[in-house]
């Protein structure tokens, strides 16, 4: 059976460290004897330039009829300009819904050779292991009416937060299922005392919680687990919240890890692929990083770790994706790293000598 995974490269190091991410998915195809067909399609800045919309068609059908998707990152000060009618992240944003990708997963958990290129002390970091589980179709990103409008005080900006029981409910059946085959608790993340949307989500993830007994569910406001989230990160174990609280949150937590550029994602939904999985949409979670891109010193490692997590999730290939995650332990045990995993002007690799060190190891 041969396996259709597009690959959507988009702007800045997103070319650099997908295609880092692709090669090491053919190293696997060789090593496994897997069939993994990977085609490119465009997205984002790149698309806007080709066509002049951020997710043509042609790529959404790719990913429709796709086992995985792979991306890079969208955006960059060319596409900035915030009057613009047409812009990077719109293209993101459609195919997260275009193919029902209810639910973004986010695991974090320090590398024990790398507690020292996070600011915190490395005791804060001992015993770090916590996946958040952030809702990725609903809320403000999504919410309508949204737009601006004249008024006698002047232009007014409108957003809209919205969530049903159902948006809420699925995120948090699958956080609690996460949960029990982790640490059995799981700590939902609103702003129950202010808004009206998170005091529905606090009431459905209550209920959800009636039907997994042997997990334990935490309440907690938004401005408290930014809090903990670095003060005692160690008490997390599956964070689950609303769209944007956890787009921050997560970007938040790559402190724990030393860089953003270490951490992976992926995004699921209801759907299923011909191997009868989700599927998903796999991202590191960093942006384009413009100020680096083309200069080949881009951090590949979350791309890579999100290829690992398409191999577990979307494809059921457990042992390939374990093989991938042992693979950039044993680079980073070894001293390895990324520019932006040294202080200073210590010695660092590019792009292309840390992905042949992990393939190396495969």
């Amino acid at each position: 059976m041969i396996t259709n995974i597009v690959c959507l490269p988009g702007d800045g190091i997103g070319t650099e460290v997908t295609a880092a991410a692709q090669k090491i998915l053919e190293v696997i195809g060789a090593k496994y004897g897997y069939s993994f067909q990977l085609e490119e399609h465009l997205i984002g800045g790149a698309a806007i330039d080709d066509s002049g919309i951020a997710l043509p068609e042609k790529t959404l059908e790719a990913c429709l009829k796709s086992d995985a998707v792979l991306l890079g990152a969208v955006g960059g000060p060319k596409w900035d300009d915030p009057l613009a009618k047409v812009r990077p992240e719109q293209g993101l944003l459609g195919l997260r819904k275009g193919l029902g990708l209810f639910a973004n997963l986010r695991p974090v958990q320090p590398h024990p050779d790398l507690l020292d290129a996070s600011p915190l002390k490395t005791e804060y970091l001992e015993n770090v292991d916590l996946l958040v589980v952030r809702e990725l179709t609903g809320g403000i990103y999504f919410g309508r009416p949204q737009g601006r409008n004249q008024t006698e005080n002047g232009e007014q900006a409108v957003d809209t937060m919205s969530y049903t029981t159902g948006e809420v409910q699925r995120v948090a059946e699958l956080a609690f299922q996460l949960a029990g085959n982790r640490k059995n608790k799981v700590t939902s993340v609103d702003k129950a005392n202010v808004l009206e949307t998170s005091r529905l989500w606090r009431q459905v993830v209550g209920q959800v919680a009636e039907s997994y007994p042997e997990v334990v569910l935490e309440n907690m406001l938004v401005d408290s687990a930014a809090m903990h989230l670095i003060s005692r990160p160690s008490s997390f174990d599956v964070l689950l919240t609303t769209n944007m609280f956890g787009d921050i949150l997560t970007d938040e937590s790559s402190i724990l890890v030393g860089s953003m550029g270490n951490l992976p994602s992926a995004s699921l939904g209801e759907g299923t692929n011909q191997h009868g999985k989700q599927r998903g949409m796999y991202e590191p979670i960093h942006g384009s990083a413009p100020d680096i891109a083309g200069k080949g010193i881009a951090n590949p490692i979350g791309a890579i770790l999100s290829a690992a997590l398409l191999l577990r999730y979307s494809l059921g290939l457990e042992e390939a994706a374990q093989a991938v995650e042992n693979a950039v332990d044993s680079t980073l045990k070894a001293g390895n790293r990324t520019i932006d995993l040294v202080p200073g002007n210590e010695k660092s690799l590019n792009t292309a000598e840390i992905l042949e060190v992990i393939i190396s190891y495969l």
